[in-house]
Order: structure tokens, then C-alpha cells, then sequence
């Protein structure tokens, strides 16, 4: 079968289109033909790597994947060939204590497809079947690969960790990035009095808006902190959704109103950076960490995908073969919503 890979951590000049051995499953897996696999910023990360990283090498890359099941295992019953589903792509043992309670993105051998494990940049990957969610007739593939990793990402963060209430003020860092997309319907539909929104082009912005974001700030226009300050009448948000990191907290922290929670599922521009402990403590704000989501919260938010409810945006669809052309835009951030390849 054809497959993006790398055999050496690095650059994109790395990834190359070769031919792998089609997967073999286990009793538990299926084998699943991927109809359409999406893009994310982790597999740049992964590519370049770090040191625990401990991959089989070529590593096939891509954590979203959706298709039809082409082979079951012996154990599996739930599932047949010819399903379309979509696939969680956080693996778990299903053993330990967080499993049991329901909490597998804390599993003890937690995993994410594409990332520790082969991904979906190919034409058939073998998946655990408990993995599966079924797609109702006439949903799309690369919808359901465009939402799997950063609806669920952003679903758990901001309403089970960050518990977002209806008529609070959110303020999302970001306009372009899929979770950030995904964190503006989420509010909206969770009844948000009013969303603002970082971004970096008026493109990126208008987009936004179209999701339905009440308040847009150009940042290579204007101070976007004192724009927030003057906006929200020098009280600050409810809650700030800042995956930035090192460039923007210090800024995200000043954003908030007493009592406020920054929510946060990455830094895309740094993990370290220099907290005034005074703004934490004196404005009593809450700091909020979050990975992935169970699997209860993945079925919750891809219903909601699969009724319309949300609505992925996707900037463009791509052949497996133009698998690299996609990567370098995702690479220098010339795009407005999810990158797809259709093997």
C-alpha cells in the first residue's frame, strides 16, 4: 500500500510517499481502507521529534483517519465489513484505573494515532475496535476526519474540564488552528454571551465570524491586550482558550476577570515561559490543562458533528499523493481550517 512516511526525525524533506506492507490486525483490531485522513500541527512535531519519543521507523504519520472496515478480527462483533466509521484517536489499555472510570485519556499507556502509533496517512490501517464510532448514512469521511482530534480536544477542554457555562465571555487565542475553529462553535453553542477572537489576518478573521464570533482583533494591527482591556469595559473574560503558549499567556493572564480559568491544550510557540505569580493569585484565576478526551466525550461531540450541529471547516482536499504540498502549507500556516488527504 502506499503511505506518507519518515525513516529519520527532521524536516519535510524527510516524508516521502513509499509502499508499506499492509497492516496485519490482531483479534481485537479491524483493518480499516481510509477514505480520508486530516492534518494536524503534532505531525510536524512528531516528524522533528524528541527524545522519549521512541518510534518503529518508517513511521507512518496522521492521527485523524475515517473509512470503511475492510477486515474484522475474531473478537470483534460490534463492527462488520463495509462499516464507515470514524476513528478516536486516543488508544488506551481499557484495564487500568482511569480506564475503568471512564477517564482513557489519562490511561496509563495512553497513546494517540499518528503520533506514538502508525497513523492514517495511507490506504488501509489496522485500528482497535474499540476505537470505532459508526457514521451515520450520508455523512462525509472528511468531515469526520477533519473533526475527530480537535473536537474532542476542544469539547473536554472547555466543557468538561473548563466547564463553560452559558452567558460567560470567552476569548479564544487563534482563528485559523482547528481546535481554535472547533472552540468557537463549541461556545457558541454552549451559549456564549460573547466570543473574541486573536487572529492573525483579516482572512482568518472574517472566517471567525462566519462561525459566529462577536468580537474579531487583528493582532499585527493593534495592542490586542488593551483592545480585550477596552472591549470588555476593563473587566476582563470568563475564559481565555490560549494553545499559544510562551508568546501570549502573560497576555491571556492580564485578559481574564477575577475569578476567570485559562484553558489550554498546547504552546505552539514555547513550553517555558515566566509567570507574575501576582496575576494567578490577586485576580484568583485557574489554569486548566487538558489532552485528547475519553471516548464518551469523543461519541458526544462527533454526534453533534454528524447531526450539523458543528460543522468542521476544512480549507482544502488533497490526494494522498499532494500529501506533501499540504504539509508545507500546514508547516508556514497558509491556511483557514483543515488540511485532508483522501488515499
Amino acid at each position: 500500500m502506499k503511505a506518507l512516511t519518515f525513516s529519520q526525525h527532521g524536516t519535510l524533506e524527510n516524508i516521502q510517499l513509499s509502499d508499506q506492507p499492509t497492516p496485519d490486525i490482531s483479534p481485537d483490531d479491524v483493518l480499516l481502507e481510509v477514505k480520508a485522513a486530516a492534518l494536524n500541527r503534532l505531525d510536524l512535531w512528531v516528524l522533528e521529534g524528541w527524545p522519549s519519543l521512541k518510534l518503529h521507523l518508517p513511521h507512518i504519520m496522521g492521527s485523524d483517519g475515517a473509512g470503511i472496515i475492510a477486515q474484522v478480527g475474531r473478537n470483534v462483533s460490534d463492527f462488520e465489513v463495509g462499516d464507515h466509521v470514524a476513528v478516536n484517536p486516543t488508544l488506551s489499555c481499557g484495564r487500568c484505573a482511569y480506564c475503568i472510570s471512564g477517564r482513557d485519556n489519562m490511561c496509563d499507556q495512553m497513546a494517540v494515532l499518528g503520533e506514538h502509533a502508525p497513523g492514517f496517512y495511507c490506504e488501509y490501517q489496522k485500528v482497535p475496535a474499540r476505537n470505532l464510532l459508526k457514521m451515520p448514512d450520508g455523512a462525509s469521511f472528511e468531515d469526520a476526519a477533519a473533526a475527530a482530534l480537535v473536537y474532542v480536544t476542544a469539547w473536554h477542554s472547555l466543557i468538561k474540564r473548563g466547564q463553560f457555562q452559558a452567558g460567560e465571555s470567552i476569548l479564544i487565542v487563534g482563528a485559523g488552528g482547528g481546535v481554535n475553529t472547533a472552540s468557537i462553535q463549541i461556545a457558541k453553542l454552549a451559549g456564549a454571551g460573547t466570543i473574541y477572537v486573536i487572529g492573525s489576518t483579516d482572512d482568518k478573521l472574517e472566517q471567525a465570524a462566519e462561525l459566529c464570533a462577536d468580537v474579531l482583533i487583528n493582532r499585527k494591527q493593534q495592542d490586542w491586550g488593551k483592545a480585550i482591556y477596552k472591549a470588555t469595559h476593563k473587566r476582563g473574560v470568563d475564559v481565555v482558550v490560549d494553545n499559544v503558549g510562551a508568546a501570549t499567556y502573560h497576555t491571556s493572564f492580564r485578559s481574564l476577570k477575577k475569578g476567570g480559568r485559562l484553558i489550554t491544550v498546547g504552546n505552539t510557540s514555547g513550553a517555558k515561559f515566566e509567570i507574575d505569580n501576582r496575576l494567578i493569585f490577586g485576580k484568583q484565576i485557574s489554569i486548566i490543562g487538558s489532552t485528547m478526551g475519553p471516548k464518551q466525550d469523543f461519541d458526544e461531540v462527533m454526534g453533534l458533528v454528524f447531526s450539523g450541529r458543528l460543522q468542521p471547516v476544512i480549507d482544502t482536499i488533497y490526494p494522498l499523493t499532494e500529501g506533501l504540498t499540504a504539509l508545507h502549507r500546514l508547516r508556514d500556516s497558509e491556511m483557514s481550517g483543515k488540511l485532508v488527504l483522501t488515499p
